[in-house]
This record gives structure tokens, C-alpha cells and sequence, in this order.
């Protein structure tokens, strides 16, 4: 939203300086986009007289100017064939910078004359394409003085960013009304006034809607006013509008168009003469069509409201007229439009056409619904005083929309909301110039709303004003209440189980990545989902259609454009939700992991082979007991099963299980059939842990345990015991850890053979135990007693043998 600082001032009574209005409003929430004084730009050029004009010795269509500055007289070479003696115009001495030419001038000779400065046109003061001939001022103008003024380019131009809920300050005079009650001066008042009529509207007005499409157009006002005569408008309303970056067109369309910035109430004209019986407000009919004002041709949908006469479409309410009726010089007698256009239905239309004017963004923010029949007469008054001509009675089809409901308003609101402590005086006075009204004593009041604010509807907007307008800089700033003792933990349980994988995941030498959680339809298929349940009505594309029911196709992928970067090893994890269905209990937190390559091996333990493999089964099942473990669950605790999804390989992957019936995660090597749906180079292993299924944590606090560590030396003792083929290595570690709980600190699997010397349908299971001894070093008897134990646990819970 543009205007000028003398526009401001038709409306606002102020001695405020510019700085003083550009603050205020910024602290009003009218954010200054920019403030343009055309005269600092200007500051070098001043007004000169011609003293003398001769032809150029040497060139025909130069001449020899003499040219009085008001300090000097100065020679000047000028090709202009405007320029003559005794005549006014803008000079720019040297040193200048020209800014349609874009340089700077310096004392030159042309054609072997000295010149010292340059008269300009229009176009090198890029006031217009004007080129012909040098500016050519009014004699009055005085000699010396800077030329801005005198081409009426010395006023300030405002530039104010406008929020979607204020289209009240879509017109100067709201503005004007927002800084008056800020207390930046006094609100003029309002000086339209109506102009009465001298014979019967001839041109009848009619609203065709039926009852669900009535609110399209619920007021429509028309008045013909004949015998004017049309042209350009006077200099004071060009000027105004070039500043905001409107062209003059005409006077009547010029004053349809200050009025819209004056008061936020957009107009139309017609050519009266050009209009074929009754003027219609309705809904447009599939096949209509119509030229508009910019030129182009637009079909209307039946969803559209539209102007139309008997004929045809004239143009589309609330968003730009038709050039066939459109007022030109010819025009001598004129209809006058004023309505108001439900702003949805502006809205839309403006979009389905992608049609951008001022007209639509005005309605489709919401102008003043009861301000029809004051715009009609603001028109008139105008078009009176710059084109003349004969008014008629103004017909009125419809009735304005209610303005906001009243409602109580208690003064005391503002202190318990804002801090602020204000006088019931100031307050009133703010929201009187606002158009507040206030009736009642003490209080609780009743506020009645006016109807260019649709924005008040409830005690808390008025807070808000009050809080606007008074400056939310001298709102108190209160500290919060300083609590005594340590603070209390912030985060909830979930938060900290999250916290505790991501860290320990990142000390197992993973890299976090955040993947979408949409994903392939596909994708979701081979995970276990891919219901139209989870189907986006609107993915973003193709590619993103279906919610993910697991977190590992996105970190599968992820590793793929790694692996085709050539990054060959890795190990990436991801923390997040999926998605089983739509019901609460179907959304899970899932902690999940990918290596590929020779990825780190920590937690993987001691390997028979020596040289570090591609990541496999055991390194990720050491991932997921070492997060189980962080979060407060004991291996021991714990069970593995072969139960693993289909998109691991099986005989290569595990389930890991609280209890029969409580899954915890799972983990294993990735299914070569599922990676090659994926596209992905194998091998690759991968888990995945449920953390809504871990049981609450039974330390209290935040406090770490102690450290339980002993300074002894630690003993280990291999054993390889022949069993059945299906035997569990989970089991033999179980049996194992169990058989003396006091020294056995650690059992693990290094070592699995079947072949020469091993029956059929059985294998060699070798485990590696580790004594941890407490309060003294343990003797062999000790140690011996322990493998004991050991061996008779294993052979009465598994059958196997000692090897």
C-alpha cells in the first residue's frame, strides 16, 4: 500500500516529521516496506531560464543556450527544438548524475563549443518516456529554486506492508485513522457528502441469485450521471497516482482509482451509452466469455460472480471490468458502480483466471461491506467537480452485510492480558478514533465494532489494539519466579530414550540420517505396508505416495546414493515414527540401523577369520543389545528367535523378545530379493528396535549408578560343545552366563563348525567365557569349579557334548 505524505494529510491533522510517521507506523504493525523522497534524488537539479537561444556555428539542429541558474549565467549546447528564450526548465549543472542517461556530466565542447551543464526532458529524469524536447516549467516558477518542487516531485512517498486482517488500511484514511489513534495527530472528518439527485436513475439494477448464492453480491449501488466530459484528469490527481505507480488513464477511471486507494472502496464506471438495458449482478453461465480491461479474452464459469447488461458479460464483480463498456474521451454520460463481493468468491475467481488487480485484492481481504453507498457518493461529488454533467437518484439493489456482532468488553481485560496499566480515559479515547463504540459505565462496557473491522470480533481484539497502539514496547518486562534447588528434569521418558540410542548409536560409529516418511508404494509393499489406508490424497509426487511402515527403506536408500557416490563402507541409523495403520496405537517410535561395507565392528566381538568381513548378522545384533542395554535392559533378559520379517535372510536374522509375546526389534542381514527391489548392491545388514515397546526404566533420577569395576584381572575359558543343529547359540550363552552369575561377567560366540569330524545333524557351538573376579585372584581350582559348572549346565539344558 502506497501514498504520499500531502495525501496523508488530507485525512490526518499532524506536524509529525516523516522519520516520526514512518516509526509509528512500524510500531503499529503497518511494517514501513520503504520511504521514497523523490526530492533527495532530484537535490542537484534546479529551475533555469533561458536567456538566450542561437544556432550552433557548426551544427543544424543545435543550439547555443544562455542560461540563467540564479547564481550564474552559463553557455549550454542543447538539440531540443522546444528550446527558446524566456522559457523555464530543470537544469543539472556539472558534476550531475543524470539518471536516464546514467552518468555523470563534465564541461565539454561539443562541435567546438563549450558547454557547461545539459537542460533535461522527462525521460532523463525517468519521469516518462518523454523525449521529444527539453521540460518546459510554468513561468511562475522561480529561478534557482530546486526543481522537484517545482514539478511537484518534492512529496514523500510511503510504501507500508498491510497484514491479511486490516483491510481497512487498504485506504489512506485508515492509515490516517491508525496513526491518530496512536496519537500522531487528529483525524479530519469525513467531508463526503451526498449529492442529491436531479432526475430518476434510467439504467435499473438487479441482483439475480438465488438463496445459497445470494451473499456473492448482497448490495449493488448505480447512479447515471450525463453530460460530462471526459479527459484527462487535473495535475494534482495524476501526480498523486504516478507516485503510487499508477498510470493516468482518464478523469473517470482516474477517480475510481483514488478512490480506491482513499478509502479502500474499489468502483467501477461504464460508458452509458454502451450498456444495453438493465445492469445484472449474477452467477456466470458455462460458455460466457468476455475482454477485460487487459486486454484479454476470459471464459467465466458458473461459479464466478459477474456484471452483465441483456447483451452479454460486462466484466467480473470485484475483480476487473470489461473494455467494451470502459469510459474513454467520447464518454458523456457515465454509470457509477459501487457493491460489495463476498470475498471467497473474489478470491477464487481471481485465481481460477489469474487475474491480479487492485479491485480483487482489496474484496478478497474484506472491504468496508456498508461503505457502498458513501463510495457512490464520493464518485459523484468528484466526477461533478472534474467532468461536470447532471447527477441522477442513486438505486440500491440489495442491503449492506451485518457488521460484527456487540459484545461485553471489560476494561480490566487489558491489565490481566498485556501488563499494561492504562487509564480508562486513554483507552476509550484510543477505540473512539478507531470507531469503537463504547456504551455503559464503570467496567464492563458494550463494544460495538465498526464495520470496516472485521477483524474485531471478541474482548481479546480490543486487548490487542490497545496493546498496538499504545506500543508493545512499554509492555513491562516481569522476570519468571526464580525457583530454589536444582531444576527439575524437562524431558519425558520418550525423550530420553531417544536421547540415550542417538548417543549410543553415534559412539557405535553411526551417522544419523532423517529420511522421508513417505515413500514408494512399492517400497511400503515390500515392508509389510502399502494399504490405502496409508495412501496420500495429495502426495508430492509418485515417488512419495504411501506413509512408511518401516524406517529401513528410506535408510536402505539413503545407503544406495552413498555406496553410488563411492562411499563403500557406512553405517547410518535413523530415529522417527512409521506407520501400521491409522489408529493412535499404529504409530510406533522405531530406532533402526543399516552397515554396508566394512563398516566398523564395535560390540561385534573376537572373529575367527582375522580379517574384518562385510557387516553381517552379528554386528547389527550387537548394535541392538548394546542401545537395549543403554536404555536399562540386560541381555540376559532377553531371548532370540528366528521369527524374523521376510525382507531379512532368513537363517541371517533374529527377533529380539521380551517374553513370548513383546517384540523389541529385530535384526539380521537384508534379503538379496530385497535389495534388488530396491536397487541397492548388497550385502547389507540392518535392525530395527521398537522403543514403545521397551519396559518403563526402573532407575529413578537422573543420577548415573555407581561404578562397578574390579582391579583384578579377568580369566576366559573356551569350551565347544557338540549339539544338535537347530540348537540356539542364545541358548548355550544363557545356559553358560547362568551357571555361576557371581564370577561369569560375559559370555559370547566365536566360533560355529560343522563338517569333517562333526556328526550328521550336528555343529560345534565354541564360547568364550569370562571370569571376573571381585574380592581376590582365583585359583586354578576356582576357575576350575566354574568350567565345571559351566559344562553341566550346558549338556542338562541343551544335550550336546564337551568336544
Amino acid at each position: 500500500m502506497k501514498f504520499t505524505l500531502s495525501w496523508l494529510k488530507e485525512h490526518l491533522d499532524t506536524d509529525a516529521t516523516v522519520e516520526e510517521i514512518a516509526d509509528t507506523l512500524t510500531l503499529i504493525g503497518l511494517e514501513i516496506e520503504e520511504v521514497v523522497d523523490p526530492a533527495k534524488s532530484l537535490a542537484d537539479f534546479r529551475v533555469a531560464e533561458v536567456v538566450t537561444a542561437e544556432k550552433h556555428p557548426d551544427a543544424d539542429k543545435l543550439q547555443v543556450l544562455q542560461v540563467n541558474t540564479g547564481k550564474e549565467t552559463l553557455q549550454v549546447v542543447c538539440g531540443a527544438p522546444n528550446a527558446h528564450a524566456g522559457m523555464k526548465g530543470v537544469f543539472a549543472p556539472v558534476g550531475t548524475y543524470v539518471p536516464g542517461i546514467d552518468f555523470t556530466l563534465t564541461k565539454a565542447k561539443i562541435r567546438g563549443v563549450e558547454s557547461s551543464g545539459m537542460m533535461v526532458s522527462e525521460r532523463e529524469l525517468e519521469l516518462s518516456d518523454e523525449h521529444a524536447g527539453i521540460i518546459e516549467l510554468p513561468a511562475k516558477s522561480r529561478v534557482g529554486s530546486p526543481a522537484a518542487k517545482a514539478l511537484g516531485l518534492d512529496d514523500v512517498i510511503f510504501d507500508i506492508a498491510i497484514t491479511p486482517n486490516r483491510p481497512d488500511c487498504l485506504g489512506v484514511r485508515g492509515v490516517a485513522r491508525d496513526l491518530a489513534a496512536a496519537g500522531l495527530g487528529k483525524l479530519k472528518k469525513d467531508t463526503v457528502k451526498p449529492v442529491k439527485g436531479r432526475f430518476d436513475n434510467p439504467v435499473p439494477v438487479k441482483l439475480t441469485f438465488d438463496k445459497e448464492t445470494k451473499n456473492a453480491c448482497p448490495i449493488f449501488a448505480g447512479r447515471l450521471v450525463r453530460g460530462v466530459k471526459n479527459g484527462p484528469s487535473p495535475a494534482w490527481l495524476q501526480a498523486r497516482l504516478k507516485a503510487i505507480g499508477l498510470r493516468p488513464i482518464n478523469a473517470l477511471v482516474d477517480i475510481t482509482n483514488y478512490i480506491s486507494f482513499d478509502r479502500a472502496r474499489p468502483l467501477h464506471v461504464y460508458d452509458a451509452d454502451k450498456l444495453a438495458g438493465a445492469v445484472h449482478a449474477r452467477l456466470g453461465r458455462i460458455g460466457e466469455s468476455f475482454e477485460a480491461l487487459d486486454g484479454k479474452t476470459y471464459k467465466v464459469d458458473d461459479e464466478m460472480c459477474v456484471i452483465a447488461d441483456e447483451r452479454a458479460v460486462l466484466g467480473l464483480g470485484g475483480v476487473m471490468g470489461g473494455e467494451e463498456t470502459g469510459c474513454t474521451e467520447e464518454t458523456t454520460n457515465v454509470f457509477i458502480e459501487s457493491a460489495y463481493f463476498d470475498p471467497k468468491r473474489t478470491a477464487r475467481t481471481g485465481r481460477t483466471l489469474n487475474i491480479i488487480s487492485d479491485a480483487r485484492f482489496r474484496f478478497e481481504r474484506g472491504i468496508d461491506p456498508q461503505s457502498a453507498e458513501h463510495g457512490i457518493e464520493q464518485a459523484t461529488a468528484m466526477v461533478l467537480d472534474l467532468c461536470g454533467g447532471e447527477p441522477s437518484t442513486v438505486t440500491v439493489a440489495g442491503g449492506a452485510p451485518k457488521a460484527n456482532k456487540p459484545f461485553r468488553f471489560d476494561l480490566r481485560l487489558i491489565g490481566r492480558l498485556s501488563g499494561l496499566s492504562l487509564l480508562h480515559r486513554g483507552i476509550e479515547r484510543k477505540l473512539k478514533v478507531l470507531g469503537v463504540m463504547l456504551e455503559g459505565e464503570g467496567h464492563v462496557l458494550k463494544a460495538v465494532p465498526p464495520s470496516w473491522r472485521p477483524d474485531l470480533s471478541m474482548p481479546a481484539d480490543l486487548v490487542e489494539e490497545i496493546v498496538r497502539l499504545t506500543g508493545v514496547d512499554r509492555i513491562p518486562a516481569e522476570p519468571l519466579p526464580r525457583l530454589s534447588g536444582v531444576a527439575k528434569p524437562v524431558l519425558t521418558p520418550a525423550q530420553k530414550k531417544a536421547r540415550t540410542t542417538r548417543r549410543l548409536l553415534a559412539a557405535r560409529g553411526f551417522v544419523e540420517a532423517v529420511t522421508w516418511s513417505f515413500i514408494p508404494k512399492n517400497e511400503a509393499t515390500l515392508f509389510g505396508g502399502g494399504n490405502e489406508a496409508l495412501a496420500l490424497d495429495n502426495p508430492i509426487s509418485t515417488e512419495m505416495s504411501q506413509m512408511r511402515p518401516s524406517l529401513l527403506p528410506g535408510l536402505i536408500s539413503a545407503a544406495k546414493r552413498n555406496r553410488d557416490r563411492g562411499f563403500a563402507d557406512g553405517a547410518l541409523f535413523e530415529l522417527g515414527n512409521a506407520y501400521r495403520g491409522l489408529e493412535p496405537d499404529d504409530q510406533y517410535t522405531a530406532a533402526s540401523g543399516v552397515r554396508f561395507g566394512q563398516s566398523a565392528l564395535d560390540g561385534a566381538g573376537r572373529h575367527w577369520s582375522g580379517a574384518a568381513p562385510e557387516a553381517g548378522w552379528a554386528t547389527v545384533k550387537a548394535d541392538a543389545i548394546a542401545a537395549l542395554e543403554a536404555l536399562g535392559l540386560s541381555q540376559s533378559n532377553v531371548q532370540i528367535t528366528r521369527d524374523a520379517p521376510d525382507w531379512f535372510h532368513p537363517g541371517r536374522s533374529g527377533e529380539i523378545k521380551l517374553g513370548p509375546k513383546v517384540t523389541l526389534g529385530v535384526f539380521g542381514e537384508l534379503h538379496p530379493d530385497t535389495l534388488a527391489s530396491l536397487n541397492a548392491d548388497g550385502p547389507m545388514a540392518a535392525f530395527e528396535l521398537y522403543l514403545d515397546n521397551l519396559p518403563p526404566s526402573k532407575r529413578k533420577g537422573t543420577a548415573k549408578p555407581a561404578l562397578d569395576a574390579s582391579d583384578l584381572q579377568a580369566v576366559t575359558r573356551d569350551f565347544a560343545f557338540l549339539v544338535d543343529a537347530d540348537t540356539d547359540a542364545g541358548l548355550l550363552v544363557r545356559t553358560a552366563s547362568g551357571a555361576d552369575r557371581a564370577l561369569i561377567s560375559g559370555v559370547s560366540v566365536f566360533d560355529e563348525f560343522t563338517g569333517q569330524g562333526v556328526p550328521e545333524g550336528k555343529k560345534s557351538l565354541a564360547i568364550e567365557v569370562t571370569l571376573q573376579p571381585r574380592d581376590k585372584t582365583l585359583t586354578d581350582e576356582e576357575i576350575d569349579a566354574v568350567a565345571e559348572k559351566v559344562v553341566a549346565s550346558v549338556v542338562k539344558t541343551t544335550g550336546g557334548t564337551l568336544r
